[in-house]
């Protein structure tokens, strides 16, 4: 059994198609969907959508946090940016990373805190991506 999966970003629509199932991290912990899942709407937190494609094969997406909406024949992921994880630049990432905690050891005002947290947040979600792609090769 499969269901139809739609993974869409601000940008673009990243995913369409059919799916056996997919993993998700959402607002209160991890998620398993699969066929005639139960109705749901959920946020979705920084992290990654793994899936399980008909042929068995997975994919990653990065998640950069949205919405997730499962009914019963189809789920749809909103996301405010989803990168395939074979297209993350770990480089430029680590990059990301080291400035946010730059700006975390500062004397900061609240809202640079808030900020440089959800930067450095994303960026270890993406660099925990990278570092799993890399240990299933």
């Amino acid at each position: 059994m499969t269901f139809h999966l739609n993974v869409v970003s601000v940008e673009l629509q990243i995913f369409s198609g059919p799916v056996k199932n997919i993993q998700v991290s959402g607002s209160e912990g991890e998620l398993g969907i699969y066929p005639c899942h139960a109705p749901l709407l959920t946020i979705i937190k920084p992290g990654m959508v793994r899936i399980v494609h008909t042929d068995q094969k997975q994919e990653i997406i990065y998640l950069s946090g949205g919405i997730l909406e499962v009914q019963p024949l189809i789920t749809t992921i909103l996301a405010d940016t989803a990168i395939r994880g074979n297209e993350l630049d770990e480089a430029l990432i680590l990059q990301a990373k080291n400035e946010a905690i730059e700006q975390l050891s500062k004397q900061c005002n609240p809202t640079d805190f808030i900020k440089a947290s959800s930067q450095l947040s994303q960026a270890l979600a993406k660099l925990r991506i990278i570092h799993l792609l890399k240990n299933t090769k």
